[in-house]
């Protein structure tokens, strides 16, 4: 089970993207005192990895005790992160406080192009220089992209990259059009290229020994099962089922991208709104309409509820508009 709490909506960057639109911190974001009762919590409802994300989590001045807490729970600590702020002395105070992986992202081997998307002068270079500095510090690292048709052409060598620079893994984020990514929802792929996109991926899994996983793609398990290939993850889409997520003032949603309240931890214990809420009971239901519901893969696959959700007027449990099979 995989949690993720955005620790702040501060961030030195103002990413094309960005669901959480972030750049300033927020007004009551979590205290020291309210997240380590939160982690508790998370503990407490039997998650075991933790994903510290953001905004940008190393701009939030007490993640280092945050971290400690989280590994005294025995929660798996793990970042999301533009790389940028990961130093040399912060990485090895990361693996000190007990961190267990960083996922930093890189969106293109063209540093101008990532950069423009990052709307950061830099931040190429920056989130290298942090993965350097990561694998100097024996800390685990990975590359997230994000897949866009600007930069599609450019995966496999991205792969490479991260081979080359040492990472245990590569992931793929395909976008879902909320927040600031609403505005470049054009620039996303569609079916076709969606499919030669996830088969490509796959395929590319077979000639190299780091993990390559898509994100808000489900259906990579289905062609993965086309293909013949046996992968460790068992289900596509986890909103509601084994993941959710956190907002900096403590608001809970099945995702990152399915933008719904389904309770506030500052009223109600968050080990309490994951085991009692209606919408994530409806979800745990798989009970899907559409092309998704009549799918052979509806328990391995699920379509992702987001996108379902974002082209059906807010109907989460309705077809995956951009799954082509069916």
């Amino acid at each position: 089970m995989i949690v993720s709490w955005n620790t702040t909506n501060a961030c030195n960057m103002y990413c094309a993207h960005c669901y959480r639109d972030a750049g300033c911190k927020a007004d009551e974001e979590l205290s020291t005192a309210e997240a380590k009762e939160l982690l508790n919590q998370i503990a407490r409802a039997g998650f075991k990895i933790m994903i510290f994300s953001g905004g940008e989590p190393l701009m939030r001045p007490d993640i280092l005790e945050l971290v400690e807490h989280a590994t005294r729970l025995r929660l798996i600590a793990v970042f999301g992160t533009n790389g940028t702020l990961i130093t040399a002395q912060m990485a090895r105070d990361l693996k000190a406080a007990g961190a267990k992986g960083m996922g930093i992202s890189l969106d293109s081997l063209d540093a101008d192009k990532h950069d423009k998307f990052r709307s950061f002068a830099g931040a190429w270079q920056g989130a290298v220089d942090g993965m350097k500095n990561c694998r100097a510090a024996g800390l685990p690292f990975q590359i997230h992209t994000t897949v866009m048709d600007w930069n599609q052409h450019e995966l496999e060598a991205l792969t490479d990259f991260a081979v080359e620079l040492g990472a245990k893994a590569h992931h793929f984020f395909f976008l879902v059009p909320t927040g600031r990514a609403a505005t470049i929802e054009e620039e996303s792929l569609r079916a076709e290229g969606y499919e030669k996109v996830l088969t490509r991926i796959m395929r590319k899994q077979r000639e190299v020994s780091i993990e390559l996983k898509p994100t808000c793609a489900p259906q990579f398990l289905r062609i993965a099962d086309q293909l013949g290939m046996k992968l460790r993850f068992k289900r596509g889409c986890l909103a509601g089922l084994s993941y959710c997520i956190i907002s900096p003032r403590g608001k809970v949603q099945p995702c990152a991208y399915l933008n719904m309240e389904l309770g506030d931890v500052r009223e109600t214990p968050f080990d309490e709104i994951w085991r009692t809420n209606k919408i994530l009971q409806t979800l745990r239901t798989l009970n899907y309409s559409g092309n998704c519901g009549a799918c052979k893969y509806k328990n391995k696959c699920g379509g992702c509820r987001a996108r379902a959700a974002c082209y059906n007027d807010g109907d989460f449990m309705s077809g995956e508009p951009w799954c082509n099979f069916n």
